[in-house]
């Protein structure tokens, strides 16, 4: 079992930025495929970021430029830069862990962004 906490959302102006965290408990972070999904009201989740476990990293078309996710295995840490913060951004954003040796994956709870001047 993994549990996910995310954390770093808030309210933030246009052009801000923002830094998410989710801390993984377990001993198998490094071999899961972290990713940031995001949730705004009446919307389907949808896939923000993703990096492997050799730490390559695939974006959104809409965050490419802006977001930058990393991760820091020795801390069971996945974190999402989020910079230039857009009037479209804000959701609530959850950490997802897929472990392809199982096919399972787990979520965190989400933590809230919002963007408004």
């Amino acid at each position: 079992q993994v549990q996910l906490v995310e954390s770093g959302g808030g309210l933030v102006q246009p052009g801000g930025s923002l830094r998410l965290s989710c801390a993984a408990s377990g001993s198998s972070f490094n071999y899961a495929t972290m990713g940031w999904y995001r949730q705004a009201p009446g919307k389907q989740r949808e896939l923000v970021a993703t990096i492997y476990s050799l730490s390559s990293t695939n974006y959104a078309d809409s965050v490419k430029g802006r977001f930058t996710i990393s991760r820091d295995n020795a801390k069971n840490t996945v974190y999402l830069q989020m910079n230039s913060l857009k009037p479209e951004d804000p959701a609530v954003y959850f950490c997802n862990a897929y472990f392809t040796s199982s096919g399972r994956d787990f979520w965190g709870q989400g933590t809230q962004v919002t963007v408004s001047s």
